[in-house]
């Protein structure tokens, strides 16, 4: 955490955090500005386990390649024979083009909401960090019989703190979507195995405003109609809030789902 960021002026701080690109999802810039606690099971560090043992993989949304750039280097040379990204938004299919192409990795430009681009059963490791919402039955149909689906999703009611704070109270309905039981559910229905799923509340902490008109913009499904302007009662207030206490304190939400179609 670096206390002096929350003290400068507040057009500055929200300047700063109007200007910085947003493709991608690393999040090396919140550093010092903000910290969020990471899931026990090590996401990345595990889909390098299961890249090591598939011969044919896809990851489903792959932001801008990050997430699959790490876990292909620690399994070099054990690395799938066919590994296939998917992303829909464009400078994200830039960065990632340029990220994964070294490491053998077709990116096809895909959007999320689309039927994906691919025959029946063509992988045995499908993955996904993060995906806005899980397709189950395309997800079922990729995968060859036996075949994993292996993902970090986002939970029910993550970062609610913040979106109320713009948004007013959230009706019931929303916070409880992308509940784990429903994601099983509807797994399941679609002719998958759930073979482990486990959920966790992490604590967020954002130390000055410039990190959360960042985490809006890039983050862009937490608060849909954000921009500056329109918040901008919200951000200061919020801005006093940081100065007072030091932080503003939010939680995510995140489950892991290791499934295997019949």
């Amino acid at each position: 955490m670096n206390p002096g960021h929350a003290h400068r002026p507040f057009e500055e701080l929200v300047a700063e955090g109007a200007a910085v690109p947003t493709d991608g999802w690393d999040f090396s810039w919140f550093e010092g500005r903000a910290t969020e606690a990471r899931p026990s099971w090590g996401f990345a560090t595990a889909l390098a386990d299961r890249l090591a043992g598939a011969t044919a993989a896809l990851d489903l949304q792959t932001g801008g390649g990050e997430v699959v750039d790490f876990a292909l280097r620690q399994v070099a040379p054990k690395a799938p024979v066919l590994a296939v990204a998917t992303e829909g938004w464009p400078p994200n299919i830039a960065k990632a083009t340029a990220l994964l192409r070294s490491r053998g990795v077709a990116v096809v430009a895909s959007p999320e909401d689309a039927p994906l681009p691919f025959a029946d059963g063509a992988f045995d490791l499908v993955s996904s960090r993060h995906p806005v919402s899980p397709n189950w039955p395309e997800i079922a149909r990729v995968l060859r019989p036996g075949g994993t689906y292996f993902a970090q999703h986002v939970g029910p009611a993550s970062v609610f703190e913040l979106v109320e704070h713009f948004l007013g109270p959230l009706p019931d309905a929303v916070l409880s979507a992308r509940h784990p039981d429903r994601e099983r559910a509807a797994a399941e229905a679609a002719g998958l195995d759930i073979v482990d799923l486990r959920a966790e509340r992490l604590r967020i902490e954002f130390h000055d405003i410039a990190a959360v008109v960042h985490f809006l913009r890039k983050v862009v499904w937490m608060v849909p109609d954000f921009t500056v302007e329109k918040y901008d009662d919200r951000l200061r207030a919020l801005h006093r809030h940081i100065e007072a206490e030091g932080a503003f304190v939010a939680h995510s939400t995140r489950h892991l789902v290791d499934a295997r179609r019949r």
